[in-house]
């Protein structure tokens, strides 16, 4: 399946958010990736954020802070953002098995300098990101900034075909 990516874009000013909060381990029971779509980020606990606003259902993208995606190394935790329209998670870092998920998925998980994330925070609420290749761009309080990021071809190749399971087929 061919993923679009960017689009409008929240901020999750806050490291270490983990699997749990993303998708509450309660919800591993179910069945389809569907399934999980009303609970994404159900437990995270943020002064303001609200999991089922509006900004947050129109996010195609997530800026947040470092180390997201730990704790336990469930695939729900991607499939939970994929199955609501997010392509993309920009962090500072991420969780070694989070990141790998998201490509395995064919999604991106783009890491950028603890500076750059502040930059893109002080834009305000309201971003969109654009993204051409390895580049970024974040639109917002009327300013744009650009950014540039790296794959290895391996993940690249990942997000290009849509995942690891459309990788495989076309290559064993």
């Amino acid at each position: 399946m061919k993923k679009t990516f960017g689009g409008p874009a929240i901020c999750l000013d806050k490291n270490d958010i983990n699997t749990d909060e993303i998708i509450p381990a309660k919800y591993l029971t179910e069945n389809s990736k569907e399934a999980l779509k009303p609970f994404m980020l159900e437990d995270l606990k943020m002064e303001g954020f609200d999991p089922a606003s509006e900004r947050m259902r129109n996010a195609k993208v997530i800026i947040t802070r470092a180390n997201f995606g730990c704790g336990s190394s469930r695939e729900h935790a991607v499939w939970v953002f994929e199955v609501n329209g997010i392509n993309v998670v920009i962090a500072e870092s991420f969780a070694r098995i989070f990141r790998q998920n998201m490509f395995n998925c064919g999604m991106l998980a783009i890491e950028l300098q603890k500076e750059e994330i502040k930059q893109i925070f002080s834009l305000g609420d309201d971003l969109e990101v654009g993204i051409d290749g390895t580049n970024l761009k974040v639109k917002g309080g009327g300013k744009e900034l650009s950014f540039s990021f790296e794959l290895n071809p391996f993940d690249h190749d990942l997000v290009k075909v849509g995942g690891w399971l459309e990788y495989a087929n076309q290559n064993y």
